[in-house]
């Protein structure tokens, strides 16, 4: 019988989330499974269940109120954070998982089956490489490097008035002068996640042009 994660849900909570028991169920079983992958490839350092619910589950969602359109694309997902958790909460919006890593995404094709995510796919490539037929409205990265190598490997993957939203630490004050040309700052918004004695940003950027 499964036993719902107080830290999880009042966590959630904070963070303007009400999960459903399914949902509340999908997200700690995308941790049994991590761990029980993790046994046989490295996945992912953060082996510990109360650091697990805090930086992999609260810290993905904690950018939940800043998806906005029906595509979602999650450059160097690695693991699958944060697109998984997003898609647990979100199954009205299509996301795609990218990564460089075979093996990573094999993780992820196995979890999104057996939580039974039919809005979630993969794709085997780097973001500079990627030319979909169709494009995104957010294009999101957790730890992918420097803001401005981010915009020049996914910016043309968004669509005209998407977003592109990059996962930081702390304020990544150097890395917002060095902007390619085309883009600008949007805001930045600190991000809030429980029981994480760290600082989290988010910059959200969008094309020049386009006013705010």
């Amino acid at each position: 019988m499964f036993v719902s994660d107080p830290t999880l849900i009042a966590g959630a909570a904070q963070l303007g989330i009400e999960l459903t028991d399914r949902q509340a169920q999908q997200l700690i079983r995308l941790l049994d499974e991590l761990d029980d992958w993790n046994q046989r490839m490295n996945l992912t350092a953060i082996r510990e269940r109360p650091a697990q619910i805090t930086k992999h589950l609260l810290d993905s969602l904690s950018v939940q109120p800043f998806l906005h359109g029906e595509r979602v694309l999650d450059v160097g997902t690695g693991a699958g954070f944060p697109g998984l958790p997003l898609a647990i909460v979100n199954p009205s919006r299509q996301f795609m998982l990218l990564d460089s890593t075979a093996k990573k995404l094999k993780f992820i094709e196995h979890a999104a089956a057996l939580l039974e995510l039919p809005n979630v796919q993969t794709v085997h490539t780097r973001a500079e490489n990627f030319r979909p037929a169709q494009r995104f409205d957010i294009v999101l990265s957790r730890a992918v490097g420097p803001v401005e190598q981010f915009v020049k490997w996914a910016g043309h993957l968004c669509v005209g008035g998407g977003r592109l939203l990059a996962m930081k630490g702390r304020y990544p004050e150097d890395e917002l002068g060095k902007l390619p040309s085309g883009w600008k700052l949007a805001a930045i918004h600190r991000l809030n996640v429980p029981a994480l004695d760290e600082e989290r940003h988010l910059v959200e950027l969008c094309r020049s042009h386009e006013r705010l």
